[in-house]
């Protein structure tokens, strides 16, 4: 069976292997992980969704779905560039289910390999089917050899206790054999009892229940209670858990684990938590089904959880114990709010968990257990209304920046209901500030920021929150002194440790300020002091962010290590930018090209504004190194139009630079105006031209064009101007397909000679994932919804 396996894999990019319960697909699938190598495992026993199954093969790759992405294109991107098997075990759903997006997978992939281990077949075309039999039992004519005994007398002596002797004991041990049929799971069953009993003193089973009740008679209570509780729990436990649902301390449910490690009852997975097999853990509940068992589980869930969340609901470390149980926290959080006499018990558990899940930059899993929080029904008004903002902070980061706003609107039904409804208004607004900052749209920002703090007049819970607001509007538009004075109120202010990292925020905020300005040193000790005591504190999301300042201003610091996939796109995206301009700086500028692309379409598909300004102008400056002046221009004039919106003049002052280089390649002679516009953005904030033109300086004209800049800021009509003097002349479209940019109509041709993302990303130097952008502009533009149509089309005009 291995060899057959073996050979399926070598040959077949998806392979199932399918048979009855106990029949040994786990332990085959983990024989050819280990032959393979490069594997990733994914245990999919008790999922009961096909989202929930292609999130859990995310999770284990440390990839999540960019916002507007699907699992499935997240999953195909991540596979196709790595030389991995993903096994995906115990998968009790209807595979019927979860196929077609495995197909998909395939289908959209040259590299993808997959093998599932499940009850059923998929029936899917790239499907190769295994079935797992029961292990051949030698006859009674045949010698007493092979794969099943040699199961039974390995298992044998690994649990201990009375021996077999194949000899003395033949007729025994034929006698068990049959009756097991083969099975795997049966067989070890069945040796654990011989070694606890003798071997001619076990009786035959003919199933694995009967199996598992022999060896439950077998425990002592204690034992006996343990495993019943155990196969209440849908996910794996750590010892602590345990104890807690077992109602003993730590040794003794150390003492009752191992007991029924031994018995084969229970496994332990390589991260120390204890695991049911399906089969066993639904004869467990059963066994349970009976007696209180469920009720005393719950409470103890509950019990454990209310002892190891933190209490504050504002203070959380990234490195809580707990977030190695956060399945069961999720599960006890959500059986208490199905339960409306407990509903309360799971808002506040909801609630006191947030911050170590933020601060650990798990969003995703803070939004799921929030949003299914808020649907279990209304909890108390001032723990449901930040519970509710919560979600739509967590949401605004896995999905886009404005998902979580009708989050927001909840959480304002739950204020008007709360004892004290402004200072709830007042919290909610200070997060909508952040989700437009987030965007770019800095008036609006500064408008709900400000209306935060009139709102919090009386209890000022808000306002340090809302000024950081403030002060990061500042620093983008260029309003430096007011930055100044915004942040110094925040650090004059009572600092209690559930607000360091506003502190630590202004901080960086100040050290951007000194960047801007030309002050480098003062700039980089600010930032690296920040740095250090964020690290200090478990601070994970504000160490890294203003570590990555301060990797800009020191070339030379070695920042820790990070898994980029695991991190929340806002945070995600400026330490990719980051990377880019590494790049760029050490003259890889194809790479930077690539990773810039890549920045830029997840920010537009997050709509992370001001990331998306930062990573044009740096795809712009690594095109323009390139090669590429028509599409490095083009670039810059979306970066300018953007940042002139927003408002961010010192970003367009960065996007005339780089026009104005453009234009100098083009022996244009409105170089020196251009220069000369950016220059006057500058000069009334005392900015430094630190980056792109500090490398490339363009002598500038003594003065702008007129019209162009008035009060320290682009006009539209200066905006306009400079577009135009790069723009083409426009053509009307004749065909459906000259809707298309050249870009755009690059993708579609290789779409319709067959190739897959990754391949056209090779052969226009970009990232699968730009690829895939484009694909997704292609076909709203098309008003089409698949590649083979779009192939259709392409054909047609050939």
């Amino acid at each position: 069976m291995q060899e057959r396996l073996s050979s399926a894999l070598a040959t077949s990019r998806w392979v199932s292997l399918v048979g009855p319960p106990g029949s040994g697909k786990t332990l085959l699938a983990r024989h050819a992980a280990a032959e393979e190598g490069n594997t990733a495992w994914v245990h999919a026993r008790g999922i009961r969704s096909a989202e929930a199954v292609l999130t859990a093969c995310l999770d284990v790759l440390g990839v999540e779905a960019a916002p507007g992405d699907s699992r499935e294109s997240a999953l195909s991107l991540v596979l196709d560039g790595a030389d991995v098997l993903l096994v995906v075990d115990g998968l009790d759903l209807d595979t019927g289910r979860v196929g077609p997006s495995f197909q998909q997978v395939l289908d959209t992939t040259t590299r993808a390999r997959l093998a599932i281990t499940s009850l059923t077949m998929a029936g899917q075309p790239a499907e190769r089917v295994v079935r797992v039999g029961p292990l051949r039992v030698p006859s009674e004519h045949e010698a007493l050899a092979g794969p099943a005994v040699d199961l039974l007398v390995g298992r044998v002596d690994a649990a201990g206790g009375h021996p077999v002797d194949l000899v003395r004991h033949e007729d025994d041990v034929r006698r068990l054999l049959e009756a097991t049929g083969g099975l795997p799971l049966l067989i070890e069953q069945i040796a654990v009892q011989i070694a606890q009993v003798g071997v001619t003193n076990v009786a035959p089973t003919a199933s694995l229940s009967e199996a598992v009740h022999a060896l439950y008679e077998l425990l002592d209570p204690d034992q006996q209670r343990c495993f019943r509780r155990l196969s209440q729990m849908s996910a794996p436990v750590s010892i602590d858990v345990l104890a807690e649902i077992s109602g003993v301390d730590r040794v003794r449910a150390s003492e009752l684990a191992a007991g029924l490690v031994r018995r084969s009852l229970v496994e332990v997975r390589p991260d120390g938590c204890f695991d049911m097999l399906s089969p066993i853990r639904r004869y467990g509940a059963l066994l349970a089904a009976s007696t209180d068992d469920g009720h005393r589980v719950l409470e103890g869930v509950l019990r454990w959880a209310d002892r190891v969340a933190p209490q504050d609901t504002n203070t959380g470390a990234a490195d809580a114990p707990w977030l190695a149980d956060l399945p069961v926290m999720r599960d006890a959080i959500l059986a208490a709010c199905a339960d409306p006499g407990t509903r309360d018990v799971g808002y506040g558990l909801a609630n006191r968990i947030f911050s170590s899940l933020y601060t650990a930059m798990r969003a995703r899993e803070a939004v799921e257990i929030l949003e299914a929080t808020l649907l279990s029904g209304d909890g108390p008004a001032a723990i449901g209304a930040q519970v509710a903002r919560r979600a739509g902070i967590a949401a605004s980061e896995v999905r886009g920046t404005y998902e979580g706003l009708w989050l927001l609107d909840r959480a304002d039904e739950h204020a008007r209901a709360a004892p004290h409804p402004e200072e709830q208004l007042a919290k909610t607004a200070s997060i909508r500030a952040e989700m437009h900052l987030d965007a770019g749209d800095l008036a609006r920002a500064e408008a709900e920021a400000r209306r935060a703090i009139e709102l919090d007049a009386v209890g000022r819970s808000i306002v340090r929150q809302a000024t950081r607001t403030l002060t990061d509007v500042y620093v983008s538009q260029g309003r430096f002194p007011e930055a100044v004075r915004a942040a110094a109120s925040i650090m004059a202010s009572t600092d209690t440790n559930d607000e360091r990292w506003i502190t630590l925020s202004a901080r960086t905020l100040l050290s951007r300020i000194a960047l801007e300005q030309g002050r480098l040193v003062e700039a980089t000790s600010t930032v690296r002091a920040v740095v250090q005591e964020a690290r200090e504190l478990a601070e994970d999301r504000v160490a890294l962010l203003a570590e990555t300042l301060l990797r800009e201003l020191d070339r030379g610091y070695q920042p820790a290590p990070v898994d980029r996939d695991s991190l929340p796109w806002a945070v995600r995206l400026p330490v990719l930018t980051q990377d880019a301009r590494e790049l760029f700086a050490a003259g890889d500028t194809r790479k930077a090209a690539w990773l810039a692309a890549d920045v830029v379409a997840l920010a537009d598909s997050s709509r992370l504004g001001r990331d998306g300004v930062e990573a044009r102008l740096l795809l712009g400056r690594a095109l323009l190194a390139n090669g590429d002046a028509d599409q490095a221009a083009t670039t810059f004039v979306t970066a300018l139009d953007q940042a002139a919106a927003m408002p961010m003049p010192l970003r367009v002052a960065d996007a005339l630079d780089g026009l104005g280089h453009v234009a100098a390649t083009r022996g244009q002679r409105e170089t020196r105006f251009l220069a000369a516009a950016a220059a006057a953005l500058r000069a009334p904030r005392h900015a430094a031209a630190w980056g792109y033109a500090a490398r490339f300086p363009v002598d500038p004209a003594r003065s702008a064009p007129a019209g162009w800049v008035v009060d320290g800021e682009l006009t539209p009509e200066g905006a306009k101007a400079v577009g135009a003097l790069f723009s083409g002349s426009p053509t009307e479209p004749t065909t459906a397909l000259d809707l298309l940019t050249a870009a755009q109509r690059q993708v579609a041709d290789r779409v319709a000679d067959g190739l897959t993302s990754r391949q056209i990303a090779e052969e226009l130097f970009l990232s699968p994932r730009t690829i895939d952008a484009h694909l997704t502009h292609i076909f709203r533009k098309l008003d089409i919804n698949s590649r083979a149509r779009l192939a259709a089309i392409v054909a047609d005009s050939r």
